[in-house]
């Protein structure tokens, strides 16, 4: 089944995360993607550990789907190469810092006047704009700065290093996306290009969603434990007798009913809705109590078919088994390139509800240098 990106064409000068990953998504979704690699510079994703039959497995998961073009891009001949391939593509990606394609003489007005309606979109950690544009950073900081981290956690003990990288796949991959696709609908509508600049920074800011609306029109300044959402009542995970975790977001009051009763704590149910930090703190505790009393297996089974939002904190190897993330097509195999499968998370957005179908994994660097080159060069 042709992915509902079929006929887009994507030149990916990107490396590491933010901008492989946004690449992945649309060449999950059918867009023709070909990655840009300098011969000398290599991404540390294709050496980065677990390998899977000697490649690594992040590298094969962020640049399925693609081809692989080796090229140094301070040579003449290369950009040549690169403002012909311009002529026939609807995007350029990339994720330098700001200033650096302009040397190289492939920035968007160089690019734009070769092809007037490219969309040409720039990741990176600050923007194009303001004083820490040119500054160098990662994930833990842009949430840093963003002010998210201030408000995670617990109180005393400091924000916690997260387990994902929340910063740089939704705010980099997934805005560049949505930035992408929509400069697609306005060029469907003009016939005009567009320059699509991605912050992680602004993104990690634009997370912080209600915290954000309270703090900003309503002078409540988030911190750990200071709201409903994080960790201020018993919307919280609770340890159980053998030292699993069980997550608790009864909020609603149908919900916070059927919780108490099955901990058989009916009494407290009206405590759910309290706005007192102590009626809080209480309920928190007693559903400790009671929770740390069984192993998870036993709580699994209580709400399994109660609905409360009660659910177990899975492993990713859990998870991964989980019969809703397979009848979800969350788990698929994908084609190494040899006829043999890789095990890979599949693509989280669904179409006439058949799943996007990945096609290889990541390409050998230089892969398709021979067919690219015959192809504008003769």
């Amino acid at each position: 089944m042709a992915g509902p990106l079929e006929g887009l064409r994507v030149l990916d000068f990107t490396t590491l995360l933010p901008g492989p990953c946004a690449t992945m998504m649309l060449a999950d979704m059918g867009a023709d993607v070909l990655r840009v690699e300098a011969p000398d510079r290599m991404d540390l994703t294709r050496v980065m550990p677990p390998h899977d039959r000697g490649e690594s497995t992040a590298h094969a998961w962020l640049n399925r789907g693609k081809q692989s073009l080796a090229l140094d891009l301070k040579d003449p001949d290369s950009v040549a190469l690169v403002k012909s391939l311009v002529a026939d593509y609807d995007i350029v990606i990339e994720q330098f810092r700001p200033g650096v394609m302009g040397r190289l003489g492939l920035d968007y007005d160089t690019l734009a006047a070769i092809n007037p309606s490219l969309i040409y979109c720039s990741v990176t950690g600050y923007g194009q704009t303001g004083p820490y544009r040119d500054r160098a950073g990662h994930d833990i900081n842009y949430l840093s700065l963003a002010g998210v981290s201030s408000h995670c956690g617990r109180k005393g003990e400091g924000p916690p290093p997260l387990g994902i990288q929340v910063a740089d796949v939704a705010g980099g991959s997934h805005h560049a996306v949505m930035g992408i696709l929509a400069a697609v609908v306005h060029r469907q509508r003009t016939g005009d290009g567009q320059f699509v600049d991605v912050s992680m920074t602004d993104a990690a800011f634009s997370l912080n969603g209600m915290a954000g609306a309270a703090c900003l029109a309503g002078g409540q300044e988030p911190g750990p434990e200071s709201s409903m959402l994080s960790g201020g009542s018993f919307y919280d995970y609770y340890q159980t007798a053998d030292d699993r975790w069980l997550s608790v977001g009864s909020l609603e009051p149908q919900f916070m009913q059927r919780l108490c009763e099955a901990l058989g704590l009916s009494e407290l149910k009206s405590l759910g809705l309290s706005q007192k930090p102590e009626h809080q703190q209480q309920l928190s505790e007693a559903i400790a109590e009671a929770i740390r009393q069984q192993p998870l297996s036993v709580w699994q089974e209580r709400f399994a078919e109660l609905d409360a939002c009660v659910e177990p904190v899975l492993t990713l190897s859990e998870a991964a088994r989980h019969p809703q993330i397979n009848a979800r097509h969350m788990v698929i195999d994908v084609d190494r390139g040899d006829g043999t499968q890789q095990r890979q998370l599949g693509h989280p957005i669904k179409f006439g509800r058949t799943p996007c179908e990945s096609r290889h994994t990541g390409r050998p660097l230089g892969a398709d240098n021979e067919a690219i080159k015959a192809r504008y060069e003769s």
